[in-house]
């Protein structure tokens, strides 16, 4: 786990940053393409998911959520994902829901600068966009 110092301009300035992103991204998604065949299905979106477990725990502690209550839910957030309704996410819609979600992190975040704990994860947009932030003073 790492600590780092992050605001909605960091997180935006790596969206901004179309290389940085996109780089991000598409190893984000071929880490999730467990099959490698270039597209996203339902499972293997689930799977991602399940693994950050952004349900199952309510500020650290577990909490029990009904299996069809998660299937539901798991079921929303992929046909999300799947704008164009073939039954699996390609590398442009997945980069364009994450973008649309690291927008939302960004005005959550605000402007004021906060300490956030993230865990070591190399695939952690977060944790590249703090990265990014911080190449550019280490540049000065």
């Amino acid at each position: 786990m790492g600590v780092v110092i992050i605001d909605g301009t960091t997180v935006r300035d790596f969206i901004n940053d179309d290389a940085s992103f996109t780089n991000s991204v598409n190893e984000q998604f071929q880490s999730l393409d467990l099959n490698n065949d270039g597209v996203l299905s339902r499972a293997e979106l689930r799977t991602a998911f399940e693994s950050m477990r952004l349900i199952e725990a309510h500020f650290g502690i577990d909490v029990t959520t009904p299996p069809e209550q998660l299937t539901s839910l798991y079921d929303s957030v992929f046909d999300t994902f799947d704008v164009d309704g073939s039954g699996t996410v390609d590398r442009d819609e997945f980069k364009s829901e994450m973008k649309k979600i690291m927008l939302a992190i960004a005005d959550g975040l605000g402007s004021s600068p906060i300490q956030m704990v993230l865990e070591d994860n190399s695939q952690s947009l977060l944790q590249k966009a703090a990265d990014l932030e911080a190449s550019k003073y280490a540049a000065v």
